[in-house]
């Protein structure tokens, strides 16, 4: 907010809690809800809803923990965004990223 000041409208999904929020710092009125509204930042949740998604199946925080301290160092390696790439590209630090891991497990 330093940089670029106060914004006009707030985007927010139909949570409470936001209304909640946004009247006690007093930027109630500027505060938008609507059908399509809120595609952009739901859209920048998807990879965190995908782990969040995968951590349901754990009963225990402790074999959580362990599993999403492997799973974020591994899924960089791997999870490469295929649109932002040529397929030779892709397909190249696909490939880095697989002789890595396979010089990694076995050690």
């Amino acid at each position: 907010m330093k940089r670029y000041g106060r914004p006009d409208t707030i985007v927010t999904d139909r949570l409470r809690s936001y209304g909640a929020a946004l009247k006690e710092i007093g930027a109630a009125d500027r505060q938008e809800t609507g059908l399509w509204l809120n595609n952009r930042a739901e859209n920048s949740h998807l990879p965190f809803r995908r782990r969040e998604r995968a951590m349901l199946r754990f009963r225990r925080m402790r074999t959580l923990q362990k599993f999403v301290s492997v799973h974020a160092s591994v899924s960089n390696h791997f999870n490469l965004e295929r649109s932002f790439y040529s397929r030779a590209d892709f397909k190249k630090n696909r490939a880095a990223a697989l002789a890595e891991w396979r010089g990694l497990c076995a050690v």
